[in-house]
């Protein structure tokens, strides 16, 4: 999470660009990410030639080495006139990002066809730049691209936690990759992709994990068709693209695709899905596909998506996605078929309930993590169930960073699930058996399970606490009159 100081250096660049006539704040956002990409693209050249100053190994540059190449990167004309910046950014780094990767078989040049630069005058596009740059230089270090800066930034859209635009916090994408666990052998999807922040994090985790290991064709994998996302809106593709190119997946597969439309027949094809999928709202029946209404007889999104991601894993794939509370609970036919489907037919591994505040600012509804393995053929016996109290930061609108965290907690029990056998329902964490899911109507709700142990208090007798109470009275009265002498004098 960012401080308030970063928040107020993010205002004044943010309010620079309103003064400068645009006003729409998703156009602020798109336009401050191509810049963010265009500086983070000098970063990633800096890397290149200091890794070839060490090794002696020649790397394939981003720039082109002659004048006019090399007059495209940031560090080069930022402390530039700023006429002469606007010319370069305008006339050559915006034309050049837009042709980066050359053909339209990226989805990155794909996506950035219809890309406009809009700063209006070279002044508001110097301030940008100097405000960008002071942000990253002194405040920030994080290699995500949009970070908790772009989390800030969607803060201030209006549309947030109404159509899904916003970032899934990092640490909860961080603890869901880790729930899963992908290798550098498996196929990644997010159908619902918004910034790339769930794929992002998995090639996070899977350098950290493997990279020291990775075979020529894991990482051809790794950078190419590993990746997967869907998404609905363009803006969020052509930053999606530019996120996961920064992460060295230079052929994700991005697609402009409905996932639960009849647009979208793909099945059996993934080894994991991560996703937190819109659950605000409804489609059009007709354009539902029927697969999916097999399973949930709904226009519901959230119980939509959950039946998505089973058909779309293989067998034995494995899926970490978001939940509102309502879909663990929900007593309507469409509730209880996507929950017995779940429980009866596949692998049903986690229920971990989070806390209210974790998508403060944008929403406060409450939301679970589900985990679970396509099977096909059942496998659920008992379900694991969590009680997530604290995140690391505070639930306020705040979300300020601190001690209390139930996350590492969340991965050391889920990763050794054979020492929770013994563990009651009086806990934090523990086992609830199909049987008793099954007899509560497939209820997956940790509140239906729970046990909550009342301690017995213990009070005196009424007596005492009326004598109690006239010896207060009568210090009361007593004061009162020292009181009145006082102030008598």
């Amino acid at each position: 999470m960012i401080t308030g100081e970063i928040k107020n250096k993010i205002d004044k660049i943010w309010t620079d660009i309103w003064a400068g006539g645009i006003t729409n704040p998703l156009t602020v956002i798109e336009q401050l990410t191509y810049l963010i990409f265009i500086r983070a693209l000098d970063e990633k050249e800096l890397e290149k030639e200091q890794f070839e100053a060490i090794s002696g190994e020649k790397l394939k540059k981003i720039f082109p080495h002659d004048e006019e190449g090399q007059s495209m990167r940031w560090s080069k004309f930022k402390t530039m006139d700023s006429r002469k910046i606007y010319d370069i950014v305008a006339n050559k780094v915006f034309p050049f990002i837009k042709a980066l990767n050359g053909d339209n078989v990226s989805a990155f040049s794909r996506y950035m066809q219809d890309a406009a630069f809009l700063i209006p005058t070279p002044q508001v596009l110097q301030k940008i730049i100097t405000g960008l740059d002071e942000l990253y230089e002194q405040d920030i270090k994080d290699r995500d691209m949009q970070g908790d800066v772009y989390e800030y930034m969607l803060s201030k859209l209006s549309t947030a936690g109404q159509n899904g635009q916003f970032r899934t916090p990092k640490h909860i994408r961080d603890m869901m990759v880790r729930l899963v666990e992908p290798t550098p052998n498996d196929k990644i999807c997010d159908p619902a992709c918004g910034t790339a922040g769930f794929l992002v994090s998995s090639a996070e985790y899977i350098r950290e994990k493997y990279e020291s290991e990775m075979t020529n064709e894991q990482w051809n994998h790794f950078s190419g068709d590993m990746f997967t996302g869907f998404d609905i809106d363009r803006t969020m593709l052509r930053i999606s693209a530019m996120n996961l190119m920064l992460h060295s997946i230079t052929q994700p597969v991005i697609n402009y695709v409905d996932s639960i439309s009849k647009q979208n027949t793909i099945s059996s094809k993934y080894d994991i899905i991560l996703a937190n999928p819109p659950f605000t709202g409804t489609i059009d029946t007709e354009s539902i596909n029927d697969n999916l209404k097999a399973v949930s007889n709904t226009k519901k999104t959230e119980l939509l998506y959950v039946a998505l991601f089973l058909r779309m894993l293989r067998k034995g794939g494995r899926c970490a996605c978001i939940v509102p509370d309502g879909v663990l609970f929900g007593a309507t036919n469409a509730h209880k078929a996507l929950r017995k489907e779940l429980v009866e037919n596949h692998h049903l591994r986690a229920v971990i309930s989070m806390p209210r505040g974790v998508f403060k600012p944008y929403a406060g509804v409450s939301t679970a993590v589900l985990v679970f393995t396509k099977t096909g053929a059942g496998g659920t016996d008992k379900v694991w169930f969590y009680d997530m109290k604290a995140d690391g930061y505070s639930l306020d609108d705040k979300r300020s960073t601190i001690v209390d965290n139930d996350i590492p907690d969340i991965l050391a029990r889920f990763h050794n699930l054979d020492g929770e056998v013994e563990r009651k329902p009086t806990e934090q964490s523990f086992f609830v058996e199909k049987s008793a899911i099954v007899a509560n109507d497939y209820d997956l709700s940790i509140n239906r399970y729970k046990e909550v142990v009342y301690e017995k208090v213990q009070y005196d007798p009424p007596m005492v606490i009326m004598d109690r109470l006239d010896k207060l009275s009568r210090d009361i009265v007593d004061k009162m009159e020292e009181l009145r002498g006082l102030i008598g004098e």
